[in-house]
């Protein structure tokens, strides 16, 4: 998976698509990857904003200064005007980007208490009988980011460290065999060479969780 640290990380947009967009006066939104979408906006996409422009009709005897970019964006945003690019640092709105992407997110690593489950059910089966075999969230989460296509956006620094993300896979079908195995790997090496998962030391759920990874009883 790409990791996105909205800390470092310039999203460059196209400035004539974004002022088109903020021209239509409905929503509109800026994804990761600097695309410019206007309502209805897809859910298969991740922003880092979402908003309009809610200035008011300008009469001629109240003429209405535009605002400006940074305005319409908000003091959580670093904008900055390049020729025919507009850049955008949105580390400072990371509570924003958090509420506006975190409900298709692949899995939540917001919180102090990392992730403890996945959004999708195929996935979050496997996680849940994993635990059986003591095999953590961490670790599972860890082997997704290494070997399956997609993005982790978070923010992230050193000192103090911190930090804090949202993993999105791209293809959770390919992410659900690909766990599948690794998990079933590391059962069947447990039961192999670890004498506390012995054929008479194993208990029901355990037992359970090895029908699911369709491994034979030892």
């Amino acid at each position: 998976m790409k990791q996105l640290n909205l800390l470092k990380e310039i999203i460059v947009v196209n400035k004539a698509a974004l002022l088109n967009a903020i021209n239509t006066k409905k929503e509109f939104g800026v994804t990761t990857d600097g695309e410019v979408f206007v309502e209805p906006l897809s859910d298969d996409k991740v922003y880092i904003f979402k908003g309009k422009d809610n200035s008011t009709q300008a009469s001629l005897a109240m003429p209405q200064k535009p605002k400006t970019l940074a305005e319409i964006f908000g003091k959580e945003y670093q904008v900055v005007e390049d020729g025919d690019r507009v850049l955008i640092k949105a580390g400072g709105a990371w509570q924003k980007v958090i509420d506006m992407n975190l409900q298709n997110a692949s899995y939540d690593d917001t919180t102090q208490d990392g992730v403890s489950e996945f959004s999708y059910k195929p996935l979050e089966d496997i996680g849940w009988y994993a635990t059986d075999f003591d095999i953590k969230y961490r670790e599972l989460v860890e082997f997704l980011e290494n070997e399956c296509d997609g993005m982790l956006v978070c923010i992230e620094r050193d000192d103090p460290y911190q930090f804090s993300g949202m993993g999105f896979l791209a293809n959770n079908e390919e992410a659900k065999e690909k766990l599948f195995s690794f998990v079933q790997n590391i059962i069947k090496d447990k039961l192999a060479n670890n004498e506390d998962y012995s054929q008479d030391m194993l208990d029901d759920d355990q037992e359970e969780a090895m029908e699911f990874f369709k491994i034979a009883k030892p």
